[in-house]
């Protein structure tokens, strides 16, 4: 059985800008894409790889995140999606089922909608529909709304425990002792220095939340996992069941909701908890296409 340490291999693929730095975790499961969030990079996926080891997974660092930091020109929902096509092509994918979480659920849907026959199922993870915009939010008043993340960047970090420490401060529900953790901390530094691209967070950032989107245009299935709580216990959730049920309604393809209590958002895949039940709907996709 592998281990949610051994490392994939790592490919690169050329998109405009850059190299996008691909991490391949083979085993006998039909590939599945896994989009990581907006200020993550690939080992997100470090809980659903100890979750579920045996699945096979193409996890990229998206442009402006991890080894992908230095690849130029501007981010947006819409270059990710055609980057993740690239990444598709590169490997000799005509179609995959993509499991995206937060914007990576948003990256998920574009590519659903904008390069139809490419993705045959979506497992969204607390993300991908639109979001409730907070009180006052404006493009001028993101930073505000991503300071904790922006932060990340003003300052150096000793080591990784020092990092680590640092990070629970807006993640109260995570362990800062979790090795799974540390990993994906890690994977986050280069040298003392966080790489995360403050320009492709705060594009990505007002592409969701003031950008248009193409969710009412989906025609394939659809399995949405949604978190309890947005920032620890008790906070308003990214997705209110009414909310949700909303997005069930308009859609005419079929849409599977998996609510994950005692989970905020980072707790949705950051956790076992979260992992695992991410796990179940990753293989309810795969085995509704062996049994069709």
């Amino acid at each position: 059985m592998a281990s949610a340490h051994e490392p994939g291999e790592v490919t690169w693929v050329e998109v405009p800008g850059g190299r996008l730095a691909v991490e391949i975790f083979r085993s006998d499961t039909e590939p599945v894409l896994a989009i990581h969030g907006i200020s993550s990079q690939r080992k997100l996926w470090n809980w659903l790889r100890a979750a579920a080891p045996d699945l096979s997974l193409i996890a990229p660092d998206l442009r402006g995140r991890g080894d992908s930091v230095g690849v130029t020109l501007s981010s947006s929902i819409g270059r990710h999606a055609a980057d993740m096509v690239l990444v598709m092509n590169n490997l000799g994918l005509e179609a995959v089922h993509v499991c995206g979480m937060s914007m990576g659920g948003f990256v998920a849907v574009e590519m659903a909608t904008a390069f139809p026959g490419r993705v045959k199922s979506l497992i969204l993870v607390d993300g991908g529909f639109p979001m409730a915009v907070p009180p006052g939010l404006t493009p001028e008043t993101l930073p505000t709304l991503f300071a904790s993340r922006l932060a990340r960047m003003d300052r150096e970090f000793g080591s990784v425990r020092e990092y680590a420490t640092f990070f629970a401060r807006t993640a109260p529900l995570l362990d800062p002792d979790d090795p799974l953790l540390l990993d994906y901390l890690a994977h986050d530094l280069y040298g003392p220095l966080v790489r995360l691209d403050a320009d492709a967070l705060m594009a990505d950032a007002a592409d969701i939340f003031f950008g248009p989107s193409k969710w009412r245009q989906l025609q394939v299935p659809v399995r949405l996992l949604t978190a309890e709580w947005s920032t620890g216990a008790g906070s308003t959730p990214a997705y209110p069941a009414e909310a949700v049920r909303a997005f069930r309604d308009a859609l005419d393809v079929p849409v599977t909701v998996r609510p994950v209590p005692g989970v905020d958002h980072a707790a949705s895949i950051m956790t076992m908890t979260g992992a695992r039940a991410t796990a179940d709907l990753i293989a309810e996709a795969l085995n509704a296409e062996t049994l069709a």
